[in-house]
């Protein structure tokens, strides 16, 4: 700190302050007055006159390092004397001046030391008298000047001097005055912008606590009043004033409140969704996607469903986080309540079902659906739904129940090791539950199987039965992937399950056991290319293509299967019981296609 006070004491001279010579015709003053001295007879007289216009100098220089310095560079004026050295109290030590000789500084520095603050002696070589004069002020010492001379002072010049040093040290105490007064005016301005800061401070963390009341008193009262996501949403709207909305985690509309709700509101992608739940699972609190800030409702870390505000100015300051941050953790309650009633209901659906399927008392069944909710006093179709791609497990079950609400069906649901099994009190649109799905999965390999209409409970075991064979016909025809309703199978209705198995196989083994016989022993298809053939409708080049052949080899397998057999294939009653025989191989037997 000595340092750079001392610094600032000793180089803020200004160039019009930093000489005045003696003898010269003008001294300049830093307050540009100017002063011609007249012609005087006596050394002494000329040293009176000089002495105002340098005290006037004195007084109007602002800093003190060149007040000492003036005083160093002007003490001739006084007599026959010379500055030796010059120090200014800074901070309770006596700092040189720049202006001190460098040959003896050390032996005057520690001897002006030892007088402790008295005038003394000071010995300097080659000058027979020395004095170091010390610079005081009423609040004490501000420094000192060491003077030489190569006579003895008269006393004339001795007054002359010590009248210069009284009015260096009372310049010195004007300008050390201005300066604490400076300092005093500079502490006291940080005091008064740190006070502001402080207050400001105080406010915006009253503001703080204020929106923080006002945020936690509403969203209580949505909790206390038994509100749903739509109370909650009215909430963080009247708060923020922004758009919000809640969707469930594969990115459907539950609730919107505020204007510019897109209608109809756009289908997710489920991909896409997948990739934003995890970039915004992977960040901590609210992440801006596109114009929307958004924060994932997940109260045991399981994503329940999204909570968003559409900010499509990028208006959003640290309120609005915190609004949002508490309306999710005002939603994550109920929306885990709505999963946990979820899951009983399924759980009472499955149990339901699964008696449905086994048999049960009739009485007990329309007791336990009209606990549910459901009349099954209607005529109910049986679906069987399944996916390759997807695990028949309650994640998928609730799929499906979804995709059925969403396109209108009522219906009980269970699920077995791999399919999923709807009881609807209506017969299903023939492609609706099978778009809903392929929408929902992100995929269309699924496939979907509709029982004929069940009029009594007792009947529903069968008509399960009936789904599963018009799934299986599905799967094992050309389009495997879709929706097939029993009551249209046609001729696959009297292949179904209840049919004698030992006729159907000695009818297969009639008409295709030398076919089956032969792609055992050489590892070939003809049977399935005689399958392949019948479904094309005897088409050549479609035959050939789903077979992945070339024309000219399913003629010649054609021929063989002609040799081999021996039947024609162009004779009626054998292509019908061919086709007939490639159909139970297939669909009842279990033949792989």
């Amino acid at each position: 700190m000595a340092g750079s006070r001392t610094h600032s004491l000793y180089h803020r001279r200004s160039d019009r302050a930093r000489s005045l010579p003696r003898g010269s015709a003008r001294w300049h003053t830093t307050a540009a007055r100017t002063w011609t001295r007249p012609p005087v007879r006596n050394p002494d007289d000329h040293a009176l006159r000089d002495l105002p216009v340098l005290s006037r100098v004195l007084f109007d220089t602002p800093d003190e390092g060149e007040i000492l310095c003036l005083a160093m560079d002007h003490i001739a004026a006084a007599g026959p004397y010379s500055a030796e050295a010059g120090y200014l109290m800074v901070d309770g030590d006596l700092v040189p001046s720049p202006r001190n000789g460098q040959a003896h500084a050390s032996a005057v520095g520690g001897r002006v030391r030892e007088l402790a603050g008295r005038d003394g002696p000071v010995t300097v070589p080659g000058r027979p008298w020395g004095r170091a004069l010390g610079l005081r002020g009423l609040e004490g010492l501000h420094g000192y000047l060491v003077v030489a001379s190569p006579s003895r002072p008269t006393e004339a010049e001795r007054s002359l001097l010590a009248t210069l040093v009284r009015h260096t040290a009372a310049a010195l105490s004007v300008a050390f005055a201005h300066r604490r007064r400076r300092e005093d005016a500079l502490e006291l301005h940080r005091l008064r912008d740190e006070r502001t800061a402080l207050q400001r401070q105080l406010i915006s963390v009253a503001a703080e606590l204020g929106y923080q009341r006002a945020v936690h008193t509403l969203m209580a009262d949505v909790a206390a009043s038994g509100g749903g996501e739509e109370a909650i949403t009215r909430a963080l709207h009247r708060l923020t004033g922004l758009p919000a909305l809640v969707e469930d985690r594969f990115g459907r509309l539950r609730s919107w409140t505020g204007p510019g709700r897109p209608d109809p509101y756009p289908e997710p992608d489920p991909v896409r969704q997948d990739e934003i739940l995890h970039a915004v699972a992977r960040r901590a609190g609210p992440v801006r996607v596109k114009d929307r800030l958004i924060t994932l409702v997940r109260p045991h870390g399981e994503i329940l469903g999204v909570l968003a505000l559409v900010d499509a100015r990028d208006e959003a300051d640290e309120y609005t986080v915190l609004a949002l941050e508490h309306a999710a953790a005002s939603l994550a309650p109920e929306l885990a309540h709505l999963r946990n009633l979820a899951e009983v209901e399924l759980r009472l659906h499955r149990e339901l079902v699964d008696d449905l399927l086994a048999g049960t008392d009739e009485a007990s069944a329309y007791a336990r659906s009209e606990a549910v909710g459901h009349d099954l006093h209607r005529s109910h179709y049986v679906v069987v739904v399944q996916w390759p791609n997807r695990t028949a497990d309650d994640s998928f079950a609730q799929t499906v129940g979804r995709a059925a609400s969403g396109v209108g069906m009522r219906s009980l649901l269970t699920r077995r090791s791999d399919h999923v099994v709807l009881v609807a009190d209506a017969r299903p649109h023939a492609r609706a539950l099978y778009e809903a799905l392929a929408r929902e999965t992100g995929t269309r390999s699924g496939t979907i199987g509709v029982s004929a209409p069940c009029d009594s409970l007792d009947d529903i075991p069968h008509h399960y039965e009936e789904a599963r064979r018009a799934m299986d016909v599905r799967r094992h025809s050309r389009e495997r992937y879709g929706t097939t309703f029993f009551d249209e199978l046609g001729l696959y209705r009297i292949l179904g399950p209840g049919n004698d198995y030992r006729e159907l196989e000695t009818f297969v083994q009639e008409w295709l056991g030398q076919l089956i016989d032969y792609d055992s022993r050489h590892h070939a298809a003809m049977v399935e290319t005689l399958s392949r053939y019948f479904d094309c409708g005897g088409n050549y080049d479609e035959t050939a293509d789903s077979l992945a052949i070339h024309r000219s080899t399913l003629r010649y397998r054609l021929q063989r299967i002609r040799d081999i057999s021996g039947n024609d294939l162009a004779n009626v009653e054998d292509r019908l019981n061919l086709q007939v025989a490639t159909r139970v191989w297939k669909i009842v037997l279990g033949s792989p296609g």
